[in-house]
């Protein structure tokens, strides 16, 4: 058994000891991650009513890192892994940051974008396009028509909360009206299971009664939020059979990134490969960020033991694993350290948490406040949903309902 140590247990048990402590950390880190350090250590593994909320202003810090970095001035969020395009998943993202953030204007500038960029003017009407970029012809606008599903997701949620908590109608009923189109284009019921998100509009019925599916897609509050704010829609009984989902899907408890379905053959290997990496990375993410109470989270998470027990054994995440033998290679980026802290958090796993924030202390970039010595578009989003939770900016309760800090 592992003997876990306090940093501060041990410097010298003094208020010289400390303050030397605090002084040479403060040198290596900076007093933004320092803050972290506290918080990751200090905070309750399972937070509960009534526990007091680690400084959020590290989080707010990256967040403004962030938009300086990948938010132009037309709320246009740009990766430039990928020669500067944008993805509809970036702006639910960016758009869900805002609300949690409550900054009001920056919301309407994403949202403003996504519509006339994205939607065709409208996401009442319209499901946002995935892809947006430079054309072959210099031009720019929309590169694929089809639509991304967890982007979808994410927007709809987010309106329906912002409306929520900002008492503005508008957004609720725009919310409203985007879920009920992804009910509409992508959702399939499915015999034996009923409905389920598939990833997009096109391309993911690949056979006569066979889909395609994407479990990061589906975050069991979000789900849930839906089912709490529209009843009469799919999303009770989607959230109802998601961890029956989870757990078909991970037999080694590790989750895919995509997987096939069919009645006759159950689940199984999708045209992608039967790897988990990129995409499946969020899947502990959204377990760990749920709300114990919430019907199912504990039996999702009960499902994705074959991350925690890696862990146990290896310093840092694997890059990817293989959800049908549980093989298990390379090594992931900043990024997934981030993911994995509030799922290991929730397990209780003192020594395995030390071990991520440890590889965040690292990859930490003081000149930017972002993490990785190139600081990717895609690290940076697990960064802030996984740290959003540690500092208790972001939470949710057991309907899903998302309770920012600024509204408790």
């Amino acid at each position: 058994m592992r003997k876990w140590k306090h940093p501060i247990a041990a410097a010298q048990a003094t208020p010289t000891g400390v303050r030397a402590w605090l002084r040479s950390r403060t040198r290596e880190l900076g007093w933004g991650s320092l803050a972290m350090l506290f918080a990751l250590e200090g905070c309750a593994m399972v937070p509960t009513r009534g526990d007091s909320a680690p400084n959020p202003a590290p989080w707010h810090q990256l967040w403004n890192s962030y938009q300086a970095k990948f938010i132009d001035p037309q709320g246009r969020v740009i990766d430039w892994d990928d020669g500067g395009i944008t993805t509809s998943e970036g702006q639910s993202y960016a758009l869900f940051f805002a609300l949690v953030a409550n900054n009001p204007p920056l919301f309407q500038k994403i949202l403003s974008w996504t519509q006339n960029n994205l939607a065709q003017g409208s996401l009442a009407a319209h499901l946002p396009a995935w892809r947006w970029g430079e054309r072959a012809n210099k031009t720019w606008g929309v590169l694929d028509t089809n639509s991304a599903s967890d982007a979808d997701l994410w927007i709809a949620y987010t309106l329906i909360q912002a409306g929520r908590l900002w008492d503005r109608n508008r957004y609720t009923a725009m919310g409203t009206l985007l879920a009920e189109r992804i009910d509409q284009k992508e959702v399939a019921n499915l015999k034996g299971m009923g409905p389920m998100l598939i990833p997009g509009n096109q391309g993911f019925h690949i056979a006569p009664h066979t889909y395609v599916f994407n479990p990061s897609y589906l975050p069991l509050p979000v789900v849930e939020g839906l089912a709490h704010a529209l009843p009469h829609g799919p999303w009770r009984s989607m959230a109802a059979h998601l961890p029956g989902f989870i757990k078909a899907t991970s037999p080694h408890g590790f989750a895919p990134d995509w997987v096939a379905y069919s009645p006759q053959r159950g689940y199984h290997a999708a045209p992608q490969g039967q790897n988990g990496s990129y995409n499946a990375i969020r899947v502990y993410l959204w377990a760990g960020m749920s709300n114990p109470a919430s019907p199912g989270a504990g039996r999702i998470m009960e499902s994705l033991s074959g991350m925690s027990n890696y862990l146990k054994t290896h310093l840092l995440p694997p890059v990817s694993e293989d959800w049908q033998t549980g093989k298990a290679t390379g090594t992931g980026p900043a990024g997934f350290s981030a993911a994995l802290i509030p799922y290991l958090m929730q397990k209780g796993m003192k020594p395995e948490v030390h071990n991520q924030w440890l590889r965040l202390s690292a990859d930490y970039d003081l000149a930017n406040g972002l993490y990785g010595k190139i600081p990717h578009y895609y690290d940076q989003n697990l960064a802030l949903f996984a740290l959003g939770w540690v500092y208790h900016t972001i939470r949710f309760n057991q309907n899903g309902e998302l309770k920012p800090l600024w509204s408790r």
